[in-house]
């Protein structure tokens, strides 16, 4: 099995240009976003099927109404939990772990019940209406496969995005924090060290994770579903839900068939309403 790999987003460096957006909607055919007005700087709107890559611009405002409102972007993508949700509910195994340890959706296999969709803590993966199959980001699993890096990253004007073996990018992740630290930047943050297993697509943060639309660390749990206690729930209520069925068939076969209305004992008579 190749070496896991992993994305760093180092928001710090991110300059908004959308670069890495092209680059993933060019590599894999996505269709462009429609020319529509949303009130800011961001035409893309939310990760979903035709959005792989999306850079959010997060407006900072100020209580001083002298300073500048300041801007933050990020370049969010799907997150590719070792604990992934998407892969647990999959009915049908179609969403895989390849051997670079990042998540994928087989076409191919998928059915479109979309319960991968429900149950994403990140709301990454949208439904495709015309081929009635969940996507996402494959983390450019073709280039992958041919020691080429992903598309986004190989675009990325300021390197905000980097990629490469997991454990080198937390490594640089981890010297980068150190270095803001000391530049007095003390609110730089990894994430997705802890969060759903760790993340193989993770974040170097500048404030609190909600400042940027991610869920907080205290939060960041697997759905109930897809825990223990989720399971055992699950498992207690299908053998309450047997147990109270054979109860009811034991008991109408006890009480025999059913007459028909207005049926009598005596051949030959019938009831007046």
């Amino acid at each position: 099995m190749a070496k896991p790999v992993g994305f760093l987003t180092d928001t710090t460096l991110c300059i908004g240009c959308k670069a890495c957006e092209v680059a993933c909607k060019e590599w894999n055919g996505l269709p462009n976003n429609p020319l529509d007005f949303r009130g800011g700087y961001d035409n893309t709107g939310q990760l979903d099927h035709e959005n792989w890559r999306h850079v959010r611009f997060l407006e900072n405002a100020s209580s001083n109404p002298d300073k500048p409102v300041a801007w933050s972007m990020m370049s969010d993508v799907c997150k590719h939990c070792a604990n992934a949700s998407c892969l647990e509910v999959c009915p049908t195994n179609a969403i895989i772990r390849t051997e670079f340890d990042t998540v994928f959706v087989q076409q191919d296999v998928c059915n479109g019940c979309r319960n991968c969709i429900s149950a994403c803590p990140y709301s990454v993966i949208g439904f495709d209406l015309q081929s009635g199959t969940a996507k996402k980001c494959t983390f450019c699993y073709d280039r992958l496969q041919n020691n080429m890096t992903p598309a986004c990253a190989q675009a990325c004007p300021t390197q905000s995005i980097k990629f490469g073996d997991l454990a080198e990018m937390r490594q640089v992740a981890a010297d980068r924090v150190t270095a803001l630290h000391s530049q007095g930047q003390t609110q730089a943050r990894i994430y997705g060290d802890k969060e759903y297993g760790g993340l193989h697509a993770f974040f170097l943060l500048n404030d609190k994770p909600e400042a940027y639309g991610l869920p907080s660390t205290e939060s960041a749990v697997l759905p109930s579903r897809n825990n223990a206690a989720g399971y055992l729930g699950v498992l207690v209520t299908a053998v309450v839900a047997a147990i109270g069925g054979l109860i009811a068939f034991r008991r109408r076969g006890e009480a025999g068939p059913e007459r028909p209305p207005h049926a009598t004992d005596e051949p030959g008579s019938r009831t007046v309403p």
